[in-house]
């Protein structure tokens, strides 16, 4: 008997088993095969329609002398928080022209990149020996004889301090070109990212401050930036948080890394461009990594 129940009790789990599977296998039949429904995203600035920050943008465009050129790296193509597009989406269609690549002009782009780059009306953003102020160029271009007086095409190499760095060794072009630096450069706007010093900032702040001064015109800064407020406040009232540059947390004792060499230069030579610093405490080393401070903001964390 006990044989005979063990059996049927067999007979009676296989015959659940076989229900079970059934079940689960209609369950997968009824699956659709289309993918689960995405937000809808913003057609100008790509991102999803309830976090757009395109309402900020200025309107109509803003219509400039100069233009931006941006040569940039690959991979910031792929960062969600990039600020390039809102200096195109802000300006005057052909403004401003964005140009990928490690290395340029590169064999796609050579016959349009490389008059822009030989003219001697583009400078290159970039903290070379050889780079001036900014805020003088038009006073440093006469008393050179008047070429190149303007309009002028803003060249920004836009990457991470490495990938920038590396982008203009391969680039030769680049060395014969004009080369500015900016001298005043404040705080960033952009506090949803950690910048490694206070005087650090986005590709478009670093292009809106420079087109303020070579047009001359201040209020083109808060005009353009206005995207980027919005984006910071969406991503604090969504769970993000305001951060401090790593030169503030390492003043205040909050910064949990051990400090490498290229930060602790960083953090050495930003403190040069402060009011109270002496300037006989400037000699040519300094000036040359002050000058990484002053023009290569974008992010190193992400950016």
């Amino acid at each position: 008997m006990m044989m005979q129940t063990n059996e049927t009790n067999s007979g009676t789990y296989s015959d659940m088993s076989l229900n079970d599977a059934g079940d689960s296998w209609q369950d997968l039949l009824g699956i659709t095969a289309d993918p689960p429904q995405r937000r809808t995203k913003c057609e100008s600035c790509k991102r999803p329609i309830v976090v757009c920050w395109c309402s900020s943008l200025p309107n109509p465009p803003l219509d400039i002398d100069s233009a931006i050129v941006i040569l940039q790296h690959p991979a910031e193509e792929k960062r969600t928080l990039r600020t390039a597009l809102m200096l195109q989406l802000g300006l005057k269609p052909g403004k401003c022209v964005v140009y990928k690549g490690k290395k340029f002009p590169t064999p796609k782009n050579q016959s349009e990149l490389e008059p822009i780059l030989k003219s001697p009306n583009s400078l290159l953003l970039y903290p070379s020996k050889n780079s001036v102020p900014l805020e003088n160029i038009r006073q440093q271009v006469e008393q050179s004889g008047g070429e190149g007086v303007g309009p002028f095409t803003l060249v920004l190499i836009d990457g991470t301090w490495p990938q920038a760095k590396a982008m203009y060794a391969s680039s030769p072009m680049l060395h014969n070109m004009r080369q500015v630096k900016l001298i005043a450069v404040g705080t960033s706007d952009y506090i949803i990212r950690t910048q490694p010093t206070e005087g650090c900032l986005s590709t478009l702040e670093t292009a809106a401050q420079s087109l303020a001064v070579l047009e001359n015109r201040p209020e083109l800064r808060s005009l353009l930036v206005q995207p980027l407020h919005t984006l910071c406040k969406y991503q604090l009232d969504n769970g993000a948080v305001e951060h401090q540059s790593k030169e503030f947390r390492i003043k205040n004792n909050q910064y949990p890394k051990q400090i490498g060499k290229r930060l602790n230069r960083l953090l050495n030579y930003s403190n040069i461009c402060r009011p109270e610093a002496k300037e006989s405490e400037t000699n040519m080393g300094d000036e040359q990594h002050l000058n990484e401070i002053r023009n290569y903001t974008t992010s190193v964390t992400n950016s």
